[in-house]
């Protein structure tokens, strides 16, 4: 795979450039698919790729430190998923459950968003969030906490098609400590 950025050849697979740390894929903030660095728009939900510019919009953005020294900050980390997710998947069609978890992950990630939070990684129905990277806030920790319960209290899915749901529960997670990032 040729990187976009320097034109070197990196190993199929890999998610930056091996020479200038550049993303060798974007990542749809919508439906969570890879993309090429030179998509405008995401080739599974057809998601503007170039509003999202900037390290919070992709899950495999190059680090703003890459190739720097590590820098010691402190950082809040939020972990955030279904509660019972795979009893759901024994109830729903695979269509129907992706729906489910792409809403709820879109509900989720504009709250973050609006409370500056760094979406990290999208791990199935979890979403791993950082406060405090890549840019820091003297309220971090409250905004995680605030984060988390708007995440918990919004309303999600109800229904799919013709199959009513209970309720949808999240589980959040929130640590605070002192990490050396880049």
């Amino acid at each position: 795979m040729r990187c976009s950025s320097c034109a070197s050849e990196n190993p199929e697979g890999s998610k930056f450039c091996i020479e200038c740390a550049a993303p060798l894929c974007k990542r749809c903030t919508s439906c969570g698919v890879e993309n090429l660095p030179q998509a405008k728009f995401c080739a599974q939900c057809g998601k503007s790729l170039t509003a999202q510019a900037g390290p919070k919009a992709t899950e495999s953005a190059a680090p703003p430190n890459a190739g720097r020294e590590g820098e010691r900050r402190q950082l809040t980390v939020m972990f955030c998923d279904l509660v019972g997710s795979t009893a759901l998947s024994a109830q729903l069609d695979p269509e129907e459950l992706r729906a489910v978890v792409r809403a709820y992950q879109q509900t989720s990630a504009a709250v973050i968003e609006r409370y500056g939070g760094y979406i990290a990684q999208y791990l199935g129905d979890g979403l791993l969030v950082y406060f405090g990277y890549p840019a820091a806030h003297e309220d971090d920790v409250a905004r995680a906490v605030r984060a988390g319960l708007e995440i918990v209290a919004a309303p999600q899915g109800r229904a799919v098609g013709a199959t009513p749901l209970a309720p949808l529960q999240i589980r959040i997670g929130i640590h605070t400590g002192p990490v050396v990032v880049g």
